[in-house]
């Protein structure tokens, strides 16, 4: 009887477990707006990974106004022809106990990509690093939230 007692109580305690890194996790979803005011970045998970596109910017046409700016500096050749706009520039961080870490951030001004790792300081002030080896080596930046979408998923 106790051996059965202990199996349920471990079973609950792992999936309540599970249960609370998913939802702790999403808190981060939305739509965000970074610090310079000069872009909006929508944050969504993709599997168990979370990941952000650019669906607005100051920097994302040509002069006319219509021509979406394009991927120019990318290392890979076959992908200088994409737009800017909706480019997944954040991808691959993992979230463990309130951190999200081991991410990729993608610069399109220069087609470098740093390593990421970020934090929800508030629900609606998120701060993250992008930096090169070591996170000594880097910049901080701080978004604010201006739309929660706990629902914004891929796979």
């Amino acid at each position: 009887m106790k051996r059965i007692f202990f199996s349920i109580v471990t079973l609950i305690l792992m999936v309540s477990s599970s249960i609370a890194q998913t939802t702790g996790g999403d808190k981060v979803l939305g739509i965000w707006l970074s610090e310079k005011k000069d872009a909006k970045i929508e944050i969504f998970k993709s599997g168990n990974k979370y990941s952000g596109k650019l669906i607005w910017g100051d920097e994302m046409y040509e002069a006319d106004g219509k021509t979406p700016l394009k991927d120019t500096k990318n290392p890979d050749a076959a992908l200088r022809t994409r737009s800017r706009l909706n480019l997944v520039f954040i991808s691959e961080l993992a979230y463990d106990n309130g951190a999200y870490t081991n991410g990729h951030l993608y610069d399109a001004r220069s087609g470098k990509t740093y390593s990421l790792k970020m934090k929800l300081k508030e629900d609606n002030k998120l701060e993250m690093r992008g930096f090169y080896g070591i996170s000594l080596f880097g910049q901080t930046m701080q978004w604010t939230r201006i739309k929660n979408n706990t629902k914004i998923t891929t796979n």
